[in-house]
């Protein structure tokens, strides 16, 4: 089995008085070698950002431009733990994609999106 495409997953939590702001920066980021994002919101200021990749050489050539924006968006975002990860603002992993399945056909006749939530329990 080979993995065609690459992807970041990352937890975080928003400071309630920041989720605009937030939003505001992300709507103009883009990463070379990004194909597609996602962020899920999974609690009342928790998300979760889902970045698939071309390749994993693609995400490493970005990361210094992936710290630099965890570096203008960090005061936008609570502490998750405090057991102090490297950033202590987010959980962050990369993995290679094994499985994928695609409903293009469906969205292309979907004319309007919602934003879906879940709750985990994360807590």
């Amino acid at each position: 089995m080979t993995a065609q495409n690459f992807m970041n997953v990352v937890r975080f939590k928003l400071k309630s008085d920041c989720v605009d702001k937030y939003f505001e920066v992300i709507d103009k980021t883009s990463f070379e070698g990004m194909t597609q994002r996602y962020i899920a919101k999974t609690g009342d200021y928790d998300y979760c950002f889902v970045g698939i990749w071309k390749s994993a050489e693609a995400i490493s050539a970005q990361r210094p431009a992936m710290i630099a924006h965890l570096d203008e968006v960090r005061g936008f975002m609570e502490e998750l733990s405090p057991l102090k990860m490297k950033s202590g603002t987010e959980n962050q992993l990369s993995l290679s994609v094994v499985s994928t399945v695609s409903f293009k056909n469906l969205a292309e006749e979907v004319k309007e999106f919602a934003i879906i939530t879940f709750d985990f329990g994360l807590e």
